[in-house]
């Protein structure tokens, strides 16, 4: 059986990674990117490049958008000139970018038009993650469709959980964000409140990791140093998806109360 093609548009901090996956098992990738630099990268791991994003929709059997925002990402799979309309029917669209689950759905009704399955594939980890092949993904979307994309997006993650349709990925990324930037926050509280305890920080962290006050932040803050320097390192982006957050809560109704109280103080 012949390899799917699969395009990738968006090669910044997650979509290399994911890359370099995908080229290590021997997937054929066509990648667009508008910085020479980028380009340059990817063809060095064997991707080949596209003119266009129509060129790069007509060649995928998996289209990948992998971008920063929610306006990127309608930007690059929207309109006349974006990967959907150029997509073949029976393909599949696979968004990775945190953002609002209007936007999946809308993608979804574009992708409709042409025969085409789209999945919202919300990530949870970052580019270490992605290089061991343990990426979680939260996916919103059709099942057969998500079960003919698993040999594509096992090769960089696991485990692939399907959490409803279109936009449920989403919802439950921005939930996990939240609740990871309220753990960020009351991680970079306590310590200062160990320093202030004339304690050293370095040395109270591993031990809380030892104990039931233990997260995935604590240990993040750890790996980086300080609660301090991953606020430093992952608070725009943890500011970013609490901020859709909020917005997204607002617009549906739901009430998350002191989750997102705590996280906006990141």
């Amino acid at each position: 059986m012949t390899a799917p093609v699969v395009g990738v548009v968006g090669l910044g901090e997650m979509g290399m990674p994911m890359l370099r996956r995908l080229r290590a098992a021997d997937v054929p990738v066509q990648v667009f990117a508008r910085r020479p630099e980028v380009v340059e990268q990817a063809v060095g791991v064997g991707a080949v490049p596209a003119s266009s994003l129509a060129e790069l929709g007509a060649a995928s059997d998996v289209a990948i958008i992998c971008v920063y925002s929610d306006d990127q990402v309608r930007e690059v799979a929207l309109g006349a000139d974006g990967v959907i309309a150029h997509m073949r029917p029976g393909t599949v669209l696979v968004n990775h970018t945190t953002g609002r689950p209007s936007t999946g759905e809308a993608l979804a009704a574009a992708a409709r038009e042409r025969d085409v399955a789209m999945l919202d594939c919300a990530l949870s980890g970052g580019p270490p993650a992605i290089e061991q092949g343990t990426l979680t993904l939260l996916v919103g979307g059709d099942a057969d469709a998500l079960e003919r994309v698993t040999p594509v997006l096992a090769t960089y993650s696991a485990p692939i959980v399907r959490v409803g349709d279109v936009g449920d990925g989403q919802k439950v990324k921005l939930l996990n964000n939240a609740l990871f930037g309220a753990h960020v926050a009351l991680a970079a509280q306590i310590e200062a409140a160990a320093a202030g305890l004339g304690m050293d920080p370095a040395l109270v962290l591993p031990a809380l990791h030892e104990c039931s006050g233990d997260s995935y932040a604590l240990a993040a803050a750890i790996g980086t140093g300080s609660a301090a320097t991953l606020v430093e390192v992952a608070g725009r982006f943890i500011r970013k998806d609490v901020a859709v957050c909020v917005e997204v809560a607002d617009e549906l109704g739901a009430e998350l109360g002191s989750v997102l109280t705590v996280a906006q103080e990141v």
